[in-house]
């Protein structure tokens, strides 16, 4: 228990008198719990062995269980009464208030409220808080309504929005002196001060003020709450009104602030503005105020900086053009931004002001790059019918130069910024707006179509530089703009024959000096070679299309790309594996174009000079994997160059080359016995086994299937015999296959005499069996892996 100091060394009144509120509730809690558990003792029963006629306590006995503690009970006790109290006031009022003349009234008013009023100091003094509290409520609750019951009686003609006013003053002011009188209630100063925020508001909706008049009251009642929190003197009473003072002056101060921002809005001129103006402008001096003495206020600095702002720009925006307004809004918020180095400023301002203007600058910075990116999005309209001149009329591209301006200019600002505070986010916000702006802004000028393609070539060449000479954020941001600037220049230059060339070209060129640039980092250049061989292969396939060749035949010249990036090879460097990507999924599409629609001597054509590629490619050692994927595009050449000429008797063919490949393959491996199967034996082999195969499939005869089941065979147990992986597998695989060929049309009957629910129930059985000897079938794979593993 809390003690109190020694009479030589006084305390300010305020803690003396919190030390003894609490110091009293203490020996309330301590005097009730005595007594409750005095009266516990007394009901114990008293056992006959117990000395001088007293209950004796067992230690084991159960103490009865308490299921709500004494000071709970009571407050919930006291609150009943004094919601009954005010229950019967009000029905007695309401009910029984005409019955009585109007000295009855008088007397009854005035007995009642203040003995409800008086009864909490006598409460008080015997140390009843709790109690005095309650009827302390009761008659703040009796006081509304004599003010209520006085305006039935004498002054029922009167406007009611206006005496509410008037009594919510009195009453506000009536209580705040009772609070003052009896400063240890702590209900009558909370309720003084919610009902001072009636007075004004009322006394403006009863005048028919309008919403610039309601949003002053609402105002001037918001500036009352703030110097509450601020100025009241005394630790005590800021305690209790800081914080239903600061929530009611938000409250108050953001129907303030919509008030004149509703109004401004629509405003088409500057004297409809102005009143509203002077209203935000008002608001946004009340926010800074309050920031400026309280620290931890940086929320009211940012909501005036934005009311300061919306102020002057709803000010100035009847007088300007519609499509001005945004940078005239965002040249505002720039000198909030200044604030960030202010310092002279409180912190919290500094850091309102500054969000203020940040996000003024952001959502003015959004608004524009919206119909920018719209604009550029807008050209893939051009791929409807290429090389047609359809390119669309600058006024299809919205706001036009203000929208380029606001994205300039919030570039800037961005970069600003970010030297004022290094960090590399702000920075990378700056590129992408900057080269936003200057891309988009030939276009939503409407400069010609050579004009703008001239000018975004260059921006595109800026943003690629841009990637090398910045840091890390900003050289990435640059490098992402690089990219998408040049693939939509790429299919806004499709829109013409000489663009098409020009665009591509230069594009092409740029994307290769980027490669090549050592200072550059790795990241970039491998992009830069991936786009430099796109472009090339654009280029490719625009020449495929200049020469008026179908689309299959540009399979001949986008082969060029390949070869070319084959040819370079190591002088790439450590670009060389995006670009040999790159120029594989070239080949692949010639590849695919060569194949739709089907005609076998261009297939074949396409086939075996990309076979001569990969040969070429695999000349060297790192690139022999590329000797496997020549052999089978020569193969498959061949193979596509037999069937179109109608060749029934494949050996003929195949034979020639497998007896020399197997001989090679047998020398090989003397010479070199670690050398793989699949390298000595698998070409020769494959060679004839999968083109017999294939026409066994197509045979209705049984000589070939028997021949090459034979074979197949005689492969597989050389193979078997000689520890051959190569020979093994395709030899079994062979055999597998034609003998399901010859079994197939057995199958098939079987499985059309059976029932339909058999092959359900078999595979339904054999998922249960391997399911159930799961692990051993796992062991017998991993065995049989490890012995195809250890054979040549």
């Amino acid at each position: 228990m809390a003690t109190p100091p020694p009479p030589g060394i006084p305390l300010p009144p305020e803690h003396e008198l919190a030390l003894i509120d609490r110091e009293l509730t203490q020996l309330d809690a301590r005097r009730t719990y005595l007594l409750a558990r005095r009266e516990w003792l007394l009901r114990l029963p008293v056992p006959s062995a117990a000395p001088n006629g007293r209950a004796a306590h067992t230690p084991s006995s159960p103490a009865r269980p308490r299921e709500a503690s004494a000071p709970g009970a009571q407050n919930v006790l006291l609150t009943l009464g004094a919601v009954l109290l005010a229950v019967a006031a009000l029905a007695f009022t309401l009910v029984s208030w005409g019955s009585l003349g109007i000295a009855g009234r008088s007397a009854v008013l005035a007995v009642v409220t203040a003995a409800a009023l008086g009864a909490p100091a006598l409460l008080l003094r015997r140390g009843l808080r709790s109690t005095a509290e309650s009827v302390a409520a009761v008659g703040l609750l009796l006081t509304v309504l004599d003010a209520y019951a006085v305006y039935a009686v004498a002054t029922p003609d009167t406007d009611g929005t206006a005496y509410a006013a008037g009594a919510a003053a009195v009453l506000a002011a009536l209580w705040a002196g009772y609070a003052r009188a009896l400063p240890r209630l702590v209900v009558p100063l909370p309720a003084a001060l919610l009902t001072a925020q009636l007075p004004l508001p009322l006394a403006a909706v009863a005048a028919a003020a309008g919403p610039v008049g309601t949003g002053w009251a609402l105002l001037a009642t918001a500036a009352l709450d703030a110097a509450l929190v601020l100025l009241v003197p005394g630790v005590r009473a800021r305690a209790a009104v800081s914080g239903p003072a600061a929530v009611s002056g938000a409250v108050l101060g953001a129907g303030a602030l919509l008030s004149g921002l509703s109004e401004i809005a629509p405003a088409g001129s500057a004297g409809a503005a102005a009143g509203p103006a002077l209203l935000l402008a008002a608001c946004a001096a009340l926010g800074v105020a309050v920031a400026w003495r309280e620290p931890s206020a940086t929320a009211a600095s940012a909501v005036g900086g934005l009311a300061g702002i919306a102020a002057t720009g709803g000010a100035l925006r009847p007088g300007l053009p519609a499509d001005w307004a945004v940078p005239a809004f965002l040249l505002l918020a720039l000198p909030l931004l200044a604030t960030v180095r202010a310092s002279g400023l409180p912190a919290a301002v500094r850091r309102g002001l500054t969000g203020a203007g940040a996000g003024v600058a952001a959502l003015a910075a959004l608004s524009a790059l919206l119909p920018a990116v719209g604009s550029l999005a807008l050209r893939i309209t051009v791929l409807g019918e290429v090389w047609a001149s359809t390119t669309p009329s600058p006024q299809a591209y919205g706001p036009g130069a203000a929208a380029a301006v606001t994205l300039l200019v919030a570039a800037g600002a961005a970069g600003w910024l970010a030297r004022v505070v290094p960090r590399p986010g702000p920075g990378a916000v700056a590129v992408v707006l900057g080269w936003a702006g200057l891309f988009a802004a030939p276009l939503l000028c409407g400069l010609p179509v050579a004009a703008v393609l001239a000018v975004q070539l260059v921006v595109t060449a800026a943003a690629g530089v841009g990637a090398v000479r910045l840091g890390r954020g900003p050289g990435y941001a640059a490098a992402a703009c690089a990219v998408v600037g040049a693939l939509n220049l790429a299919v806004a230059a499709l829109d013409g024959r000489a663009a098409t060339f020009a665009v591509f070209g230069l594009l092409g060129a740029g994307c290769a000096a980027g490669a090549a640039w050592r200072p550059a980092p790795l990241p970039v250049r491998a992009g830069a070679a991936v786009l430099a061989v796109g472009y090339a292969a654009a280029l490719a396939a625009a020449l495929g299309a200049l020469w008026g060749l179908a689309a299959s035949w540009w399979a001949l010249p986008l082969l060029a790309v390949p070869a070319a990036v084959a040819a370079a090879g190591p002088r790439l460097g450590p670009v060389r594996l995006p670009a040999e990507a790159a120029a594989g999924s070239v080949g692949a599409v010639a590849l695919l174009l060569a194949s739709w629609p089907w005609e076998p001597a261009r297939a074949a054509l396409v086939c075996a000079l990309a076979g001569v590629v990969c040969a070429g490619a695999a000349v060297r050692a790192e690139r022999r994997g590329l000797g496997w994927a020549a052999g089978a595009l020569f193969l498959a050449a061949t193979w596509i160059r037999l069937s179109a000429s109608g060749v029934q008797v494949p050996e003929a063919y195949t034979l020639p080359v497998t007896v020399p490949a197997l001989v090679v393959g047998l020398l090989r491996r003397r010479r070199d016995p670690r050398a793989s199967s699949w390298t000595a034996y698998g070409p020769g082999l494959g060679a004839t086994l999968l083109p017999s195969l294939l026409a066994a499939w197509g045979d209705p005869h049984w000589q070939r299937p028997l021949l090459l089941g034979l074979a197949a065979l005689a492969v597989t147990l050389l193979g078997a015999h000689r520890r051959l992986q190569a020979p093994l597998l395709l030899g079994g695989a062979t055999l597998a296959a034609v003998a399901l060929h010859e079994l197939a049309p057995y199958v098939v009957q079987v499985a059309d005499a059976l029932p339909r629910w058999l092959p359900p129930a078999l595979a339904g059985l054999l998922l249960l069996v391997v399911g159930a000897t799961y692990e051993k079938r796992l062991r017998d794979a991993r065995r049989l892996r490890a012995a195809l593993g250890r054979l040549r």
